[in-house]
C-alpha cells in the first residue's frame, strides 16, 4: 500500500467511525444510533435501580444494594450542599443525569470496531455508540436542564419578579436594555457550556481511542504499542466519564438553585 493510498484508507477509517446512523425526517437527520443507545442506557439505569428497590433489605444488603445506596446517598450529600432550595424534583434529577451521563461516555470504552462491525453483519453500515459523542445528545440533554431553569424561575418568582429580575439586575432599571442582554446571554450560556464542555471531552476522548486503533494496522511493532496505549488511556479516561457526569450533575443543580432564589 502506498502511502497516498495509506492516508486515504486511515482518513475514510476515522470518518466512518464519526459518521452517525442518519434517517431524513422532514428534511432533518434524525441519528438512530445516539437514540438507540441513550435509550437503552436509559432502560439499563431504569432496570438495575428496580432490582436493587425490589432486593432492598433491613439485614445484610447485597453487592447491587450496596452499590445503589451508596450512589444515592453521595448525589444526596450534593444536593443538600448546593441546592438551598426546597424540591422533591432535584435529587432524582441529579441522579438520573449522573447515572445517564455516566453510561453515555461509558460507551467510550467499549472497542472502537466492536459494535460498528457487529452492526455491518446485520446491514448497519454506520454506528456510533457514545451519545455523548453527538453534538446534538448533549445539547437535547442541556435544553431540557435550561428549560427546568425557566420553569423554577416562573414557579418561585413568578412570571413578574422573573420578569423585573431581568430588567433590573444588575445595573438597576434605568439599564434596563443593558440588563436584559446581558441576562439573555446569561441563560443562554448555561446550556452552551453544558452541552459543548461535555462533547468536547468525548469527542477528543473518541478521537484518540480511533488513532489508537489504526495503529494496529502498522505492523507488530505499532501493534504492541497501541495496546499499550489503549490500556493507559481506557484507564485514565474512567476518570474523564466519570468527571464529566459529576460536572454536568453538579451544574444543573447550581443552575436550578440560582433559579430557586428569589433575588433581593
Amino acid at each position: 500500500m502506498s502511502a497516498s493510498e495509506g492516508q486515504t484508507s486511515a482518513t475514510d477509517y476515522i470518518v466512518h467511525h464519526l459518521t452517525n446512523l442518519k434517517m431524513d425526517v422532514g428534511g432533518s437527520a434524525l441519528h438512530l444510533d445516539t437514540l438507540f443507545f441513550s435509550l437503552l442506557l436509559g432502560l439499563v439505569i431504569v432496570v438495575l435501580f428496580g432490582m436493587a428497590a425490589r432486593r432492598v433489605t433491613s439485614g445484610v444488603p447485597g453487592g447491587l444494594q450496596n452499590f445503589a445506596e451508596i450512589l444515592v446517598e453521595f448525589v444526596d450529600k450534593q444536593v443538600k450542599d448546593t441546592f438551598h432550595g426546597r424540591s422533591a424534583l432535584i435529587a432524582p434529577l441529579a441522579l438520573t443525569i449522573f447515572c445517564w451521563v455516566f453510561l453515555w461516555n461509558a460507551m467510550d470504552l467499549v472497542p472502537v470496531d466492536l459494535l460498528p462491525e457487529t452492526g455491518k453483519l446485520v446491514g448497519v453500515h454506520y454506528l456510533r455508540v457514545v451519545p455523548s459523542t453527538d453534538l446534538n445528545a448533549t445539547f437535547g440533554l442541556s435544553l431540557s436542564v435550561l428549560a427546568l431553569i425557566i420553569i423554577y424561575n416562573f414557579k418561585i418568582k413568578g412570571p413578574i419578579g422573573f420578569a423585573k429580575e431581568f430588567l433590573t439586575h444588575p445595573f438597576g432599571p434605568y439599564l434596563f436594555p443593558a440588563n436584559l442582554l446581558l441576562n439573555l446571554v446569561e441563560l443562554a450560556a448555561k446550556p452552551i457550556s453544558l452541552a459543548l464542555r461535555l462533547f468536547g471531552n468525548m469527542y477528543a476522548g473518541e478521537m484518540i481511542f480511533i488513532l489508537i486503533a489504526l495503529m494496529y494496522g502498522g505492523g507488530w511493532l505499532l501493534g504492541s504499542l497501541a495496546g499499550v496505549l489503549q490500556l493507559g488511556w481506557a484507564i485514565f479516561h474512567i476518570l474523564i466519564i466519570t468527571l464529566q457526569a459529576f460536572i454536568f450533575m453538579v451544574l444543573t443543580i447550581v443552575y436550578l438553585s440560582m433559579a430557586s432564589e428569589s433575588s433581593h
